[in-house]
């Protein structure tokens, strides 16, 4: 039974949907670090600045579900290329902003916009891989939210400090650009489940469309993954510069150096053992590389650090979406994305709001040591799951196809 073990995954869509997203991510994560300093030098206050993050995630939230929907019953291309559109729309008027209400307004639509364009993109991308090798086509795809997330804020910072906020947006707009023209130009996929359904026959109701009930359960998983991780995200600049340590993009170096290097083999792992062992594997090695990251006074111990993240974080979030859509049937993908990427949205948001109020109180070593817990419970979580799993199959013994 190998008719489908060389299904091709390296085709011309998959590569153009790849390359375009890795530009939408660029695009968009030149901004994360910039806008908060130019919102404050429009006379932001610090609530002001903090709402730039909350105001975005919730849009981005509130969108997914809507989006998820009408993936349902609509073709991929025109969502896909209305999403990336209403992207660098929304991007390139904001030097217009000289006013803060104004501004955060524009944050609040610029969350929308990203909610409908990951989903999208990411359902699309998983039309186009085929179901057998879908593990390590997404954490192929995976990659190209990696690069992005990883390249850009840095690159966005050095224009900005050089030249100017407008210029940034120039740049950020071209790369834009890029995307809508690589995009354009893909094949896209539609399963024919969806392409049976009309709007007439669904009825929407906005839980059902935030949550498939599926795949619930590796996206709660999600969650906790990265509530732990929001510490992180949110600290790890400053704690270099509490810890003296002056090499604090050495941790993001080898955490994008070896996200890619162990992607491929986490993508394999996945479509020929399934996920528990890999999810088990992913997560110790993130919460051991969250303990050495809080002992850390060198840039020795950043890099290990690092590496140990990049193995671990790196190919866990693929690794979940993975599990995620594995469990969905073909026409819900759209929703169970949508789910994937609020429980990303939420986790790193509500962690860096809880942590932040905690930083108040105790040294961020301590508060990386802290949050590291939310990985033990995410492996509990999983290790439940999986024994649950172990007592359906041998309940349920498969039956011969037809």
């Amino acid at each position: 039974m190998k008719q489908n073990q060389l299904e091709p995954l390296w085709t011309k869509s998959f590569i153009m949907l790849m390359i375009g997203n890795l530009f939408v991510f660029m695009s968009f994560q030149m901004l994360i670090p910039t806008l908060p300093p130019y919102i404050k030098s429009i006379g932001a206050s610090g609530l002001e600045i903090g709402l730039v993050t909350s105001l975005f995630s919730i849009g981005a939230v509130l969108s997914r579900p809507f989006i998820g929907y009408m993936l349902e019953y609509k073709k991929r291309k025109a969502l896909v290329i209305i999403g990336v559109v209403f992207l660098l729309a929304i991007t390139m008027i904001y030097p217009l902003s000289q006013v803060v209400v104004i501004f955060l307004l524009f944050r609040f639509v610029h969350g929308l916009a990203w909610g409908w364009s990951t989903t999208v993109n990411g359902t699309a991308a998983s039309d186009v891989v085929p179901n057998s090798r879908l593990g390590e086509g997404m954490g192929y795809y995976g990659l190209s939210i990696t690069i992005g997330m990883i390249i850009a804020p840095s690159l966005g910072i050095y224009v900005f400090q050089v030249t100017s906020f407008t210029n940034l947006i120039y740049i950020s707009g071209a790369l834009g650009l890029v995307a809508i023209g690589l995009l354009a130009t893909v094949r896209y996929h539609t399963p024919e489940a969806v392409k049976n359904t009309r709007r007439e026959d669904l009825k929407f109701s906005y839980f059902g469309s935030l949550v498939e009930k599926s795949s619930w359960y590796p996206a709660f998983i999600t969650i906790m993954t990265t509530f732990g991780y929001g510490s992180i995200v949110t600290f790890i600049v400053i704690f270099g510069e509490e810890r003296g340590i002056d090499q604090i993009f050495l941790f993001y170096l080898f955490n994008a150096i070896m996200a890619s290097l162990s992607r491929p083999v986490a993508g394999k792992w996945f479509d020929q053992k399934g996920p528990f062992g890999l999810v088990l594997t992913c997560l110790s090695l993130t919460f051991i590389g969250m303990w050495v990251l809080s002992f850390a006074h060198s840039n020795l111990l950043i890099a290990v650090a690092g590496v140990l993240f990049g193995v671990g974080f790196g190919s866990l979030i693929p690794t979940l979406q993975s599990w995620t859509l594995s469990k969905t049937p073909a026409n819900r993908r759209g929703v169970a994305n949508g789910m994937f990427f609020s429980s990303i949205d939420l986790g790193i948001g509500l962690g860096g709001l809880v942590f932040g109020i905690l930083a108040q109180f105790v040294e961020l070593g301590t508060l990386f040591q802290i949050s590291s817990m939310f990985l033990i419970v995410a492996i509990a979580l999983t290790i439940i799951e999986a024994r649950k799993e172990k007592g359906r199959v041998s309940h349920h013994q498969p039956v011969s196809s037809s």
